[in-house]
């Protein structure tokens, strides 16, 4: 099952776990008015768009290490990513606006998708994003330098136990998010996504982007069907939500199905809605159930909480960034409509 829409385009994070409580008060820790937390956390997203820019990107969690290298460019209205996995299996991500080609150039696989903004880097101030200041108390904390370059710190402390808090360097000349801490309960970290080194200002090289996408000769291309619903319209109602969340998304989208006696595989309908609280947010996955393939799991993988179960006929799947409560809250309030 895909992780939740909030991490780097799923890809990147830096490789090093730090031991610091974002908790700690420092000398120069400042209160930010809502008005003004809104407007820090802004440039932070609109700088994620605007600039260009080419770095080395880890995510580090739970014991896992995964690291990237991405680049990022803007002509006018246009936006062009390239993201190269460095560990595992080879992937590569090339990114127009939203059509995004996946590349495994071992297996010769490529798949085709389009993509809204809930799945670029980073979250902050997507729908719903009006009310954060009501969910967090946002501060700042000086100044550091990261990666060369001097940033901004920012700490965002949630209000109560359904959200995790962070805390984040943002460049001081561009904005651009240069790390992000997810914080638990008691101000440990529970996963870094942080560049080791970056470049802003790089000039744009679209066809660097463009040229690998119109290349798929001797690859088998994989076009998943998606389309827009809502989750009244598929039968299934949500009762209830943790505060602050509101439902941005609902997709049914076609995935690769399960071998059958005779070992044919036939794709299987998922239906995917996610709800967002303006910082992060969880995923809702919907399927047919599978006994074979269908555990009941609660796992946690750095920040990310994954909750499994039937219910009847159905096999419900709840990820998130957020604590295991709050993925609990969600599957309890799924009702299949009578």
């Amino acid at each position: 099952m895909p992780r939740n829409p909030r991490s780097f385009l799923t890809l990147f994070g830096l490789a090093f776990a730090l031991c610091m409580s974002a908790w700690a008060e420092a000398g120069n820790t400042r209160l930010v008015p809502a008005g003004e937390a809104r407007a820090w956390l802004a440039r932070i997203h609109e700088a994620a768009s605007r600039q260009n820019f080419l770095g080395t990107l880890v995510v580090s969690g739970g014991g896992n290490v995964a690291s990237a290298r991405i680049a990022h460019f803007c002509e006018g209205s246009n936006q062009f990513e390239r993201i190269e996995s460095l560990d595992g299996q080879a992937r590569n991500v090339f990114r127009h606006n939203d059509v995004v080609h996946t590349l495994w150039p071992t297996n010769r696989v490529a798949t085709i998708e389009q993509r809204d903004s809930l799945n670029s880097f980073p979250a902050l101030l997507q729908p719903g994003s009006d009310s954060v200041a009501d969910w967090y108390d946002v501060q700042t904390q000086g100044q550091e330098r990261l990666a060369g370059h001097e940033a901004n710190v920012l700490v965002v402390r949630p209000k109560d136990v359904y959200r995790y808090g962070y805390r984040l360097w943002s460049d001081k000349a561009s904005g651009l998010l240069l790390r992000a801490d997810v914080l638990g309960e008691r101000g440990e970290v529970l996963e870094t996504s942080a560049f080791s080194d970056v470049t802003i200002g790089v000039r744009p090289e679209p066809d660097t982007v463009l040229q690998p996408m119109r290349m798929l000769d001797g690859y088998r291309v994989l076009r998943p069907a998606l389309r827009q619903t809502r989750l009244e319209q598929e039968g299934w109602v949500m009762r209830q939500v943790a505060p602050g969340f509101r439902q941005v998304s609902c997709v049914s989208r076609q995935m690769a199905g399960a071998s059958d006696s005779s070992g044919a595989s036939s794709p299987q309908q998922v239906l995917q809605a996610i709800y967002a609280d303006g910082m992060t947010y969880v995923s809702v996955f919907i399927e047919p159930f599978r006994p074979k393939h269908h555990p009941p799991t609660m796992a946690a993988v750095g920040a990310t909480q994954t909750l499994s179960l039937r219910q009847g006929d159905w096999w419900i799947t709840v990820v998130g960034d957020v604590p295991a409560a709050t993925l609990r809250m969600f599957a309890d309030g799924l009702e299949r409509r009578k």
